[in-house]
């Protein structure tokens, strides 16, 4: 058979794969809660690889590889931020936000948290947030779209809009089907096969070579890449080379958006119990940490194996971002390249499944429930979420139907409006037992405002507008709270109660904390 028929085969094992596990997710789907958070039964080890696949996307596989590959390790500090967020993510947000959701009247979107959390009878928290989420997220939807078109264009030379229904229509079934218990565990195989092909493509890369000392030298004196004169890239392994003060602290600063960021930390409320969230911070950082990793070594690898071996050609000739698959393509027989090719996909369908799944869900409980005084059954709920799922996918399509820069612009910007919305606010409605309604929402409004306006303006190409929009809400948040009536004593209590439940589970991870506060 050729290689390209392999390929496919390798795809259809994969689709199939998923589809499955939307089958099964659908057959343990009984209630609205369940559809829309797993009944708040997610193991750790799932949590964490879901958190992982849904927030890395393409990125990790072929943007960090082919930006080390052509400017050196200097490209590192998003990569070393976004390690550190992670792990505070899961260490100072996962376990409370886990207690205080359940705590502030069950709430399973984070935007009905945030209504609850403050007892906020006008509902604009709720609204404004979840219009934010709305938004926001049909585009990154729309892009995960494009990508999979781009996806399916360059690697089997398919139609662009083929490709884009293949991706979207599989991935929207399993979502539509199995909701939140689906994404997770379609998540949680995605991350595994992006963290096993990150781990053996660099190590048969290094086998490959006739000296695999030379790693640590060829990228410094010898031409590779876009290097063609002799004399290669000598500052390759130099942190520091040719990045300024503000380069290493806007791009450290991409970690502050974990703390906003609704797809990842949604899978916090859903664990079994606050405890689990130590457990989930091992695994999940764990994860990040070897991904990232591999995706360095492919890049350090990558300079020797096609630096001395010129007759392999990179497909990408300009930003040199498909190092892994070409790499990958060459070493291994073609059905498992075809497996390592699909990492990209797994990549990109486990953002779109996460973000498409929150998205509907915030339409149908932070809008429709909001307008419907008397709710419907569980059954009718679960079908409107599974609507909601089909009409957000279908906006989202027609946008990638014909891609534009503004919708990727969007997209870059979506990931600092996120943190610098939702990370202090999250942050403070955890650990802040004084906030208040007002300063709630002038803090969110004010970070993602200021973070759109700096990145529409030339300060952006001097410091990461996640930097000023951060520091704006925190200032904010704090000047309007205090400015403003303090917070009833039912609502101080009820924040009593959160940061004991979640004290008490760290303190005894073996007990069964929610039987024994519930019995209590």
């Amino acid at each position: 058979m050729s290689q390209h028929t392999w390929f496919i085969i390798a795809i259809i094992i994969y689709m199939a794969v998923m589809l499955a596990i939307g089958y099964w997710s659908y057959r343990q789907t009984d209630e609205y809660d369940d559809y829309v958070l797993a009944g708040r039964g997610l193991n750790p080890f799932v949590a964490a690889l879901s958190a992982g696949a849904s927030d890395m996307s393409g990125w990790l596989l072929l943007g960090l590889p082919g930006a080390l590959f052509v400017t050196g390790m200097s490209e590192l500090w998003i990569a070393i931020g976004l390690l550190i967020g992670a792990w505070a993510n899961w260490k100072w947000v996962a376990p409370r936000l886990r207690a205080y959701t359940e705590v502030a009247d069950d709430s399973i979107t984070l935007p009905s948290f945030f209504e609850n959390r403050l007892a906020d009878r006008s509902h604009l928290l709720r609204v404004v947030s979840s219009i934010i989420i709305i938004v926001f997220f049909t585009f990154y939807v729309s892009s995960g779209m494009v990508s999979g078109g781009r996806y399916f264009e360059s690697t089997f030379g398919a139609a662009y809009i083929d490709g884009m229904l293949i991706v979207a229509v599989i991935t929207v079934t399993y979502t539509f089907i199995g909701g939140f218990l689906a994404v997770s565990y379609t998540d949680a195989v995605q991350g595994t096969i992006m963290f096993v092909s990150l781990i053996v493509v660099p190590v048969a890369g290094l086998l490959f070579l006739d000296h695999p000392g030379d790693i640590w030298t060829w990228a410094t004196s010898h031409d590779y890449g876009p290097y063609k004169d002799g004399v290669g890239n000598p500052t390759y392994f130099n942190l520091i080379s040719g990045v300024s003060a503000a380069a290493v602290i806007g791009n450290l600063a991409w970690g502050l958006g974990y703390f906003g960021q609704p797809h990842i930390i949604v899978r916090f409320m859903a664990l079994r119990s606050p405890a689990d969230a130590k457990q989930g911070r091992l695994i999940g950082v764990g994860w990040m940490l070897f991904s990232i990793a591999g995706a360095t070594f492919v890049a350090i690898v990558g300079t020797v194996f096609f630096g001395q071996n010129p007759d392999i050609a990179i497909v990408d000739q300009k930003s040199y971002e498909t190092i892994f698959l070409d790499m990958g393509r060459v070493l291994f027989h073609p059905l498992i390249a075809g497996l390592i090719l699909t990492a990209v996909l797994a990549a990109i369908m486990s953002t779109i499944s996460s973000q498409l799944l929150v998205t509907s869900t915030s339409l149908i409980e932070d809008l429709f429930k909001l307008l419907k005084k008397d709710l419907p059954n569980e059954n009718v709920m679960i079908n409107l979420s599974r609507t909601a799922v089909v009409a957000v996918a279908v906006v989202a399509g027609v946008l990638a139907i014909n891609p534009s820069d503004s919708i990727l612009g969007l997209v870059a910007f979506a990931w600092a409006g996120f943190g610098s919305a939702f990370g202090p606010l999250v942050l403070f409605m955890l650990y802040w037992r004084r906030l208040n309604v007002p300063g709630a929402v002038a803090g969110m409004i004010t970070g993602a405002v200021v973070a759109f306006a700096w990145g529409q303006s030339p300060l952006s190409d001097s410091l990461y507008e996640m930097v000023p929009g951060f520091l704006s809400s925190v200032v904010v948040t704090v000047l309007v709270t205090l400015a403003t009536k303090a917070p009833t004593s039912e609502i101080t209590d009820r924040f009593d109660t959160a940061t004991e439940r979640s004290y008490g589970a760290a303190a005894n991870p073996d007990l069964d904390f929610d039987k024994a506060y519930k019995k209590a």
